[in-house]
C-alpha cells in the first residue's frame, strides 16, 4: 500500500463505480448468488495480492507492522477508530465511523458495501501476516453501532 496521492476511500470510489455495472450484468445472467460470490473471490483475491505486497514493500509483517500502517485505511477521515489493546500478539480496535459504508449507500451500492471493502480486512491480513487471524462479531456497513476489530497471532 505505497503511499500515493489517492486515499483508499477515493480508490473504493471509482473501483465501485466500475464494479457496479459490472454486477449488475453478472446478476442479470447468472443470478445474484452467484454474481456475488464472484466479485467476493476477486476482491479477496486482490486484498491478499495486496497484504503480501505491502508486507514485501515494509520488509516485515506483524501486528506491530500492521498497526503502524492502520491509519492508511482512516486518510480523508474515512474511519474513526478507537484502539483498545496493541501489542505483539494482539490488536484490537473499534470503527465508530465508517465512510467506506456511507460511499456505497451515497453510489447505491449498500447491499454490496461487506463485499467490496469489508472482506478485505481479513484477506488483507491473510496476505500481510498469514499467522495472524481477524474475529469481527458486527460492523457498520451491515447495520452495527461499531465495527469490532480483533486480530491476534494464531497460537
Amino acid at each position: 500500500m505505497a503511499e500515493s496521492g489517492m486515499s483508499i476511500i477515493e480508490r473504493r470510489r471509482i473501483e465501485g463505480e466500475i464494479i457496479k455495472p459490472i454486477h449488475q450484468i453478472l446478476v442479470r445472467e447468472l443470478g445474484r448468488e452467484k454474481a456475488d460470490a464472484i466479485i467476493g473471490e476477486a476482491v479477496v483475491q486482490t486484498a491478499q495480492e495486496a497484504g503480501r505486497a505491502e508486507a514485501a514493500r515494509l520488509g516485515k509483517a506483524d501486528l506491530r507492522a500492521f498497526a503502524e500502517i492502520l491509519p492508511n485505511w482512516s486518510r480523508g477521515d474515512a474511519l474513526e477508530m478507537e484502539i483498545i489493546e496493541s501489542s505483539a500478539k494482539v490488536l484490537n480496535y473499534d470503527v465508530t465511523k465508517c465512510r467506506y459504508a456511507e460511499l456505497y449507500r451515497e453510489i447505491g451500492m449498500a447491499d454490496l458495501g461487506h463485499l467490496l471493502s469489508c472482506c478485505r480486512d481479513g484477506a488483507f491480513m491473510q496476505g500481510f501476516a498469514p499467522d495472524v487471524e481477524l474475529t469481527r462479531t458486527t460492523t457498520i456497513m451491515t447495520g452495527g453501532s461499531r465495527c469490532d476489530f480483533r486480530f491476534r497471532v494464531k497460537s
